[in-house]
C-alpha cells in the first residue's frame, strides 16, 4: 500500500474528504521539516509509542572500522543515527494469523 492508497482508505473508512485524509496523513507521516509528527519527534531523540501498534525511535550507532571491498584497505565507518520501529504485541499477533 502507498500513500495515496493509504489517504484514500483513510477516506473511506472515516467519511473524511480525501483531501482531508491526505492532510491527516502528511500530518502524521511527512518527512519534511516541521511538518510529520512521528519524523519531527524522532529526530528530537523522542520515543513515538502507539500501543499496540509499535514504536518507533532513534538509535546510535557508534564508529566502527569496515573494509573497502575493492581494496580490502580498513577504513573508519562514522557514527550515525538512525530511525528504528519495533512492532508491538498485538501487530506482531495479528500478522501472525
Amino acid at each position: 500500500m502507498n500513500k495515496t492508497e493509504l489517504t484514500e482508505k483513510l477516506a473511506k473508512q472515516t467519511g473524511m474528504t480525501k483531501a482531508d485524509a491526505k492532510r491527516a496523513v502528511d500530518a502524521i507521516f511527512s518527512t519534511a521539516p516541521r511538518e510529520g509528527i512521528i519524523a519531527s519527534a524522532v529526530s528530537k531523540g523522542d520515543r513515538v509509542q502507539i500501543t499496540g501498534f509499535g514504536t518507533f525511535e532513534r538509535r546510535n550507532r557508534k564508529k566502527r572500522n569496515g573494509r573497502n571491498p575493492q581494496t580490502g584497505e580498513t577504513i573508519t565507518i562514522a557514527a550515525a543515527k538512525y530511525p528504528a520501529f519495533v512492532a508491538g504485541k498485538s501487530l506482531k499477533e495479528r500478522i501472525q494469523k
